[in-house]
């Protein structure tokens, strides 16, 4: 695995990120299903990792798991004006099956608003029925023209949770639990990704929502990432499915609705937040291996002294990391080093015949590549240092990234200082202009306002394209 064969970062950004796709061996394409992927060992063990660590927060906020059908009934897409035009362009039909005609055409799920909520309408008739937490772990389709593994593709994987509440209030409480309590919690703790929680504007808004919510995290090329999104759905979806409950005064109401997901783009955030040009960094909370462990030796005289030690230290190591040891006899050491370096595990211990003389072994941090982060350290007590610097790394990782960013964000005050700082980062802007003001700059500059964060200052200011006053402070930048 030569190293040469990825390319630089400063040479080609995208073909960086693709090379280290490949050359970690987390997806490859699929070439016989267009705009596909196939998640490859590696790529699928992070995918479960995050999958374990979401779900635990999901249900810690009261919610269950569920599944409901991938085929869709056409008519049931059609019935809310807004989410139709949204999702019309990426819908993928079926329209025969068992060599026939279909009377009604399925479409394969973009998302599961439309069934869900015809079932919510049979599943509430009172209030004391909500609310609904539920949640449903899944696969959909969106026939992307362009596509990139994990970050855009026709089939990818994700969590959806709806849910069906008694009023605004409590709809818009859960739509921020879940962006804060899970989403951003998640990216933050766990995937060591600073995000910006905000509120997304009506021109980038889900199809049919009342107000989206959502995080948004910066990669290594100044572009955003919107990394998760959270949705209050007002009462449209009720009303189009009649999911309506009788309240404490016997009066019918329709219920307020909520929708919220998370995908495998994840996988793609973490590879452009924290990976280098010497492969893939994964930080420790999410890597399926954290610690590696290569024996060194050159007969077998060497060979069982080393193992014995191997065997006495990784004895401790059992249920408190996740670690393999590299005992291949057909690979060198220089190899096994390079390929764990790719692949991205956090820690890579070698113990030599040398090192079990000196009751030492050398330390090898992914996040510091070469010498600089290599050290020799004392066999006793190795455990507990291991577990420490594996928390060490995860906080380097969030505060690397957080000076990214950081360094990356600027405040401008004039549109051409806009147009100059999204070159770089995000540009941080008092903004009172409408949505056809909005498209205007998408075109002239190909920035989108990513989102209103929530943390605001509430100080005066003057807006960056109208000239008029206002309080409102947004983000714009480039994204994928």
């Amino acid at each position: 695995m030569p190293k040469e064969t990825i390319t630089t970062r400063a040479l080609d950004y995208n073909q960086w990120y693709l090379d280290i796709v490949r050359e970690a061996d987390l997806a490859e394409a699929a070439e016989v299903v267009r705009g596909c992927i196939v998640f490859k060992a590696t790529g699928y063990a992070i995918w479960e990792m995050m999958q374990r660590e979401l779900d635990n927060r999901i249900k810690a906020t009261g919610h269950e798991n569920i599944y409901f059908p991938l085929l869709i009934p056409k008519s049931f897409i059609m019935k809310e004006a807004e989410h139709v035009d949204g999702f019309a362009p990426e819908v993928a039909e079926v329209t025969r099956a068992g060599g026939e005609e279909l009377a009604e055409p399925y479409v394969i799920r973009p998302t599961s608003e439309t069934i869900i909520g015809y079932f919510y309408s049979k599943w509430v008739r009172s209030y004391r029925d909500l609310p609904l937490l539920y949640n449903q772990w899944c696969n959909v389709m969106r026939w992307e023209m362009r596509t990139r593994p994990f970050l855009r593709t026709a089939e990818f994987l994700w969590q959806e949770g709806h849910t069906a509440h008694v009023d605004e209030a409590e709809a818009e409480a859960e739509t921020l639990r879940i962006l804060f309590d899970v989403y951003a919690d998640f990216a933050e703790q766990v995937m060591a990704v600073p995000v910006i929680r905000g509120l997304k504007t009506e021109k980038e808004k889900f199809p049919g929502a009342l107000r989206s919510y959502c995080i948004e995290a910066m990669m290594q090329d100044g572009r955003a990432l919107q990394s998760g999104t959270s949705h209050n759905l007002g009462q449209n979806f009720a009303r189009a499915f009649d999911i309506t409950f009788t309240d404490q005064h016997n009066t019918i109401q329709h219920c307020w609705t909520t929708s919220w997901g998370v995908s495998t783009r994840l996988i793609g955030a973490l590879i452009m937040t924290h990976s280098d040009d010497e492969g893939l960094v994964l930080p420790p909370r999410l890597a399926p291996i954290q610690v590696v462990l290569v024996p060194i030796y050159k007969n077998e005289d060497e060979r069982a002294k080393v193992m014995e030690a191997v065997d006495r230290l990784t004895a401790d190591w059992k249920g408190r990391l996740r670690f393999k040891v590299d005992d291949r006899d057909n690979f060198t050491p220089g190899y096994k080093f390079n390929e764990w370096e790719l692949k991205g595990v956090p820690i890579r211990v070698e113990v030599g015949p040398k090192d079990v003389e000196k009751g030492s072994v050398a330390v090898a941090r992914r996040d510091m590549p070469g010498k600089a982060g290599k050290q020799f350290v004392p066999q006793v007590g190795l455990t507990d240092y291991l577990l420490t610097l594996l928390e060490a790394i995860q906080v380097a990782l969030f505060e690397r990234a957080l000076a990214f960013r950081s360094d990356r964000t600027a405040t401008v005050t004039t549109y051409d200082e806009l147009k100059a700082q999204i070159e770089r980062g995000f540009a941080l802007a008092y903004w009172d202009g409408t949505t056809e003001d909005e498209k205007r700059i998408q075109d002239e500059t190909r920035a989108t306002i990513r989102c209103i964060p929530l943390d605001q200052s509430d100080a005066p200011g003057i807006c960056v394209y109208t000239g008029r006053p206002t309080t409102r402070q947004v983000i714009f930048a480039r994204a994928y």
